[in-house]
Formats: structure tokens, sequence, C-alpha cells
């Protein structure tokens, strides 16, 4: 009994790391554009006359475009993997962020093309969103799907490490990359190698079409033709909404974290740019081992549990991430975001089995997707921009700890409204 337990933890283990690596380098290709947008795309693709602040505004508004996407892929991709496989449409997706992120590392500046250059950027912004809004479901049920049912948490944690992974990745490469190039030319062409490293993500997801076998497809009578979409917004639009709120607070706080903080430390406090992507970084790796940790101690104590008690600590940390920062201090400045990533991990480590539990399989991967993609528009799409406008406005980082402690109730609220998941 021990040896076939054992054996059928191999593949669960397999399936889990090889969706973790394609969603590393997929949430690489999102994220790269985050660092690129707070540190390289104001100055490039906007007109030189443009205040700095106007600039910044622009550029993470062209950076939220890739979230309003998301759940238009979410629900796409949602489709077409419940009608026809996690697998098919997981590499579909791979496939289309890993054009697109090639692409940008092609586009001339606004000084080359004018007001084309923000518009193509724009365009393939949107790509990657609904790349990425397809993504998540796919890795995160091909992970779950293989796994007894009594460690999804454990396993599906595997894909969530994705996450720190593409943080740590992007930041790696412009780390690497404005070490090795003087300033001028990193602007001018070494911002791009990060972006046309993504070739990577369709070798991976070749892989992936080889090696991993599709899980059983749910069949549909013939004479009762459904769309897994429709049903899910007839049946179980309730529950999406919530999920989505429930993961409002884990969103933005995780891209005020790794995307606002980083243009805060080097505009308005004065910190160096490699202080704050190597706090980033930090914080990124703390997250890996506490993800895993959290999934699996999700198995055992509960996935609301475990998410409710990281988004009441997300919500005081908010409090405490900015007057750390503005210390200057290498150390605060570090522990002030990976004690936030780590907070924010006890929400989403647990997160894939959680929402995937939320609803039938036929519906499972539209359902999954589409809840987390709506709290990613209402979450991390505008936390840069309404970040930056609240200090505009009031002069005072409490102001945004104040909208980050805020997104936390509304999560706190949210999960509490789902209640405990049915077997499924």
């Amino acid at each position: 009994m021990a040896t076939q337990q054992a054996e059928a933890g191999k593949p669960s283990i397999k399936v889990a790391l090889i969706a973790s690596a394609g969603a590393s380098v997929e949430w690489y290709d999102f994220f790269i554009y985050g660092t690129a947008a707070a540190l390289i795309f104001p100055k490039l693709f906007f007109p030189p006359e443009l205040p700095a602040f106007v600039a910044q505004i622009a550029s993470f508004s062209t950076f939220a475009v890739g979230f309003v996407a998301r759940p238009l892929g979410g629900m796409l991709f949602g489709h077409f993997g419940d009608r026809h496989g996690s697998k098919r449409a997981l590499v579909l997706a791979m496939f289309l962020m890993g054009l697109a992120t090639t692409a940008i590392g092609f586009l001339p500046g606004y000084a080359t093309a004018g007001i084309l250059a923000p518009l193509a950027l724009v365009v393939l912004r949107f790509l990657q969103g609904l790349a990425v809004g397809g993504q998540w479901g796919g890795a995160a049920l091909l992970a779950i799907e293989s796994a007894p049912a009594h460690r999804r948490g454990f396993y599906s944690s595997f894909v969530q490490v994705g996450v720190p992974f593409g943080v740590v990745l992007a930041n790696t490469v412009f780390l690497i990359a404005s070490a090795l190039i003087d300033a001028d030319s990193f602007m001018a062409w070494g911002w791009r190698i990060g972006f046309l490293v993504s070739i990577a993500l369709i070798v991976i997801a070749l892989v992936i079409h080889r090696v991993i076998p599709e899980p059983e497809p749910v069949t549909v009578a013939p004479e009762k033709p459904a769309s897994p979409l429709a049903t899910l917004l007839r049946e179980h639009w309730r529950v999406v909404l919530l999920a989505g709120g429930a993961f409002v607070a884990n969103n933005t706080c995780f891209y005020a974290a790794i995307t606002y903080a980083v243009a805060y430390g080097t505009q308005t406090v004065g910190i160096s740019r490699e202080v704050m992507l190597f706090a980033v970084m930090a914080g990124s790796l703390a997250m890996v081992p506490a993800l895993i940790a959290f999934g699996a101690l999700s198995d055992r104590f509960g996935r609301r549990s475990i998410f409710i008690l990281g988004a009441i600590l997300s919500g005081l940390w908010a409090f405490a991430v900015f007057p750390l920062i503005e210390t200057g201090s290498v150390a605060s400045v570090t522990l002030a975001i990976t004690v936030a990533l780590v907070f924010i991990s006890m929400m989403y480590g647990p997160q894939a089995a959680l929402f995937a539990e939320l609803f039938p399989k036929e519906v499972r991967y539209s359902g999954a997707s589409l809840g987390y993609q709506i709290g990613t528009v209402f979450g991390g799409a505008f936390a840069p921009i309404i970040a930056t406008a609240l200090y505009a406005e009031y002069q005072t980082s409490q102001a945004i700890s104040v909208y980050l402690a805020a997104t936390c109730v509304i999560s706190l609220a949210s999960i509490l409204m789902l209640g405990k998941p049915k077997e499924r």
C-alpha cells in the first residue's frame, strides 16, 4: 500500500514541478514589464516634455492594461480548457505570452516611432494579459488534478511559487544587465534583453505538450450541449464575484510591494534602484518556502483559516511597510517588503486549491480563472496608479497604507461570505 502511494505521488510531483517551471517563466514575462514600467518606459515610450509624474502615471497605465485583459483571457482560455482540456489551454496561453513579450523587446521608442510606440506597447501588453489570464488556471488545475485529494494545497502551491520565481528572474535580469551595461546603453537597448529571452517560454510549452498527459476531460452529453462559461455565469456568478473579492487584497498588496514600492523608494525616498530590487528579490525568495508551507498547512487546518489570518496580518503590516522604506536603511527596506510578501503568501499559498474546490469540475477552469482575474482588475491593475495618485494628493504614505488595509477588509469579508467549499 505504501509503495502504491509513493508511486502515485511521483506523477504528481513531476506535473507540479513542470507546471511550476512554466508558471515561473510566464510570470517572469508579466513581471519584467512591471519593472520596466517603473524604471524604463516613462522615459522611453512617452513624450520627453511630459512631467515625470505624468509619464510615470502613463507608464503604469499601460501596465494596468494587462490586468484589464486578464478576465477576458480567463474566460476565453477557461472555456477552451473546460471543453478541450487544461493542458491544451495552458500550452496555447504560454505560446501567446512568449510571442507577445519577445515582440516588446523589438519595439522602437517614442523618439523613433512617435505615438505608435506607446500604442504598440499597449496592444502587446493586452496580449500579455490575455495569456496570463489563461495560464494560471491551466497550470493550477494540472497540478491539482494530478494530486491526491488530501494534498491539493501542497501540490498546487508549486504553481503559486511561479510568481516569486518570476519576480526574482525579472529583477535578476535587470540587475545583471544594468551592472554590465552603462546607463545610456541600458536605456537604449540593454533593457530589451530581458524581453527577448522570454522565447524560453515557448520551449517550456513544447515540453509540457510532449511530457504531461492531458487530464481526463469532462464529457458533455451531445443532446444537451452546454457552454462552460454560460453555465458558470448562470449558476455560479455569486461564487465567482466573491472569489474575485477574496483575491483583491492579495493582488493589491503584492503589486504595491514589488512595483509601486520600487518607484516610491527610488523616486521619492532616493534609495538606489539596486537596493530596491534587492529587497524585492529577497522578499520573493522568502515567498517560495512560505507558499509551499502555507499550502501544506491548508491541507491540515483548512484553506479559509490560513487565508483569513493572512488577510488580517497583511492589513496590519500595511502601516509598517512605507515607514520602514522611508528610513532608507537596506535592512529596514528588505524587512518591510519581505514580511509583506510572507503575509501575502498566507493567502496565495492555499488559493489555487481553494478556488478549484469552489467549482464543480465541468466549470472549474472557467470558474477558478475568472474569479482570480476579476480580483486582479480590482486589485493589482490599478494599485500602482492609485498609490501614486494618493501620495501626490496627500503627500504622505499613510494614505497608501489605509488603501492597502481597506483591500484586506474587502478580502476578509469575501472569504467569510464564501463559506467552506463543498467536497468535489
